[in-house]
């Protein structure tokens, strides 16, 4: 019975020794003959990496604004009875704009004047009489003051007739009007908006910690996205005096040249300002650049002419420009950099390098209309 199961068992370890064995002779034979296959070549497009001079800029979005922009009103209400202005017109400081009727304020004024004109007759008389003691010192005094009020209320009343005229507070272009002859006009209402268009301001706001690095008189290059292909070149004119407590930004004003009126308020605009003096980097395409959390990488050319291969780097970025990225640290001027076809790169892998088609590499591309 004892000798049955020594030999039982001395068999399945004989079986168990020989499965393991074949398997381990497979995958010895498996990874020689791998070996001696090796990995596909990839395809990828290349260049030389270049110094190029870099101008460090601070971005931000911004909305235009007027630098005197109103909506025009009446203070008072009446019914317009002319109307002296186009719309889209530019007008002068002062321009008469609208009047609205005012014959019965007129005819008020009028009667005002003539009191305050018998008011002063009145005084003149009593004060060659106070000379002649034909009347008492209360009596001119009494005048006086019946004269000052009358004068008063022509005052008032002159006011209000001049506010049935409304005008332009400065000069400007007119948008479209909103108000007809004949409408009547509560006080208030919009009669048409007025913008000083040239210059222009563009405010935006930028992080505290660029409060260092914008001051007054700085370029600003603005681009807006309704017009596409311009640029506007102006100057930082004011910096806020305080910085908002709840995003910690500060408002940035510049100010552009406007002849043209192709800046509007209320557009919205991408600003870049220049800081500091132009340094040189080495550049790359972003398509270049593969982003991981434990760092960036991107993978050079390596080995002989005829067998080359692939060596990844970690590298250091900088700003992004367009299409291009600056490289602070990993790269030096004159390294073949693999700029597509990196997504099967391992280090090692043999390359086929097919540089007839290249990712973009603008540093200010543009939008291309078709």
């Amino acid at each position: 019975m004892i000798k049955r199961m020594i030999i039982m068992i001395v068999g399945v370890v004989l079986i168990v020794g020989g499965i393991l064995g074949f398997k381990f002779m497979m995958a010895s034979g498996t990874k020689k003959f791998l070996s001696t296959m090796g990995a596909p070549p990839q395809t990828v497009s290349t260049m030389e990496a270049a110094s190029t001079d870099w101008q460090q800029a601070l971005d931000a979005v911004g909305t235009v604004r007027a630098v005197n922009g109103a909506d025009l009103s009446a203070e008072v209400a009446g019914i317009v009875q002319t109307l002296s202005f186009d719309s889209g017109a530019d007008v002068d400081k002062d321009s008469v704009l609208v009047q609205l009727r005012g014959d019965d304020d007129i005819a008020k004024l009028q009667a005002l004047q003539a009191q305050a004109k018998l008011a002063q007759v009145t005084l003149d008389r009593d004060q060659k009489q106070l000379k002649a003691q034909a009347v008492s010192q209360a009596t001119v005094d009494n005048d006086i003051a019946t004269l000052n009020s009358a004068k008063a209320q022509v005052d008032a009343q002159q006011a209000l007739n001049d506010k049935k005229t409304i005008r332009a507070p400065f000069a400007g272009h007119l948008g479209i009007r909103q108000v007809d002859v004949g409408q009547y006009l509560n006080p208030g209402s919009t009669i048409v908006s007025l913008q000083q268009l040239d210059p222009i301001y563009i405010d935006f706001n930028m992080p505290e910690q660029a409060l260092a690095q914008v001051a007054e008189g700085q370029k600003v290059a603005a681009h807006i996205d309704a017009l596409p292909n311009t640029s506007f070149d102006g100057e930082v004119t004011a910096v806020n005096s305080r910085v908002d407590e709840a995003t910690r930004n500060v408002q940035v004003r510049a100010s552009f040249k406007n002849p043209d009126h192709k800046l509007l308020p209320g557009m919205f605009a991408h600003v870049n300002i220049t800081v500091g003096e132009p340094q040189k980097f080495v550049t790359l395409p972003q398509t270049a650049i593969t982003y991981n959390p434990y760092g960036n990488t991107v993978y050079l050319v390596t080995g002989p002419d005829d067998k080359p291969v692939a060596q990844q780097t970690f590298v250091t970025t900088g700003q992004q420009r367009g299409d291009q990225v600056a490289i602070l640290t990993g790269v030096k001027e004159g390294d073949t950099v693999i700029t597509s076809g990196q997504l099967k790169l391992r280090n090692g892998s043999p390359l086929i390098i097919n540089n007839e088609i290249q990712p973009k590499n603008d540093a200010n591309p543009k939008p291309v209309d078709k």
